[in-house]
């Protein structure tokens, strides 16, 4: 199931993973950093060409999701009725 979290870029271009987000990763982990359009996806190196076709779909439909929202063409819900619609993807 996808997390989702927030975070920011420092003035050195530096991103914090959130703690709770971590799991998985330690430090001294290469990251792959994949850009497409306007959003970033970062994998670890070991899993690289795993699931790469799926991470571009997601990124792909997750973009989309945003344009409908600032358009205002989107559908409020709560937590719940958001991660079942979540694990359709």
């Amino acid at each position: 199931m996808a997390n989702i979290n927030i975070t920011k870029m420092s003035s050195k271009g530096q991103v914090v993973i959130p703690q709770e987000m971590r799991e998985g990763f330690a430090e001294g982990d290469k990251l792959i950093v994949i850009k497409n359009d306007k959003q970033l996806i970062l994998k670890k190196m070991e899993d690289f060409d795993e699931n790469l076709e799926e991470d571009l779909e997601f990124a792909k439909r997750t973009e989309e999701a945003w344009k409908r929202y600032d358009k205002g063409e989107f559908a409020s819900m709560d937590a719940e009725e958001f991660l079942k619609e979540l694990k359709k993807w």
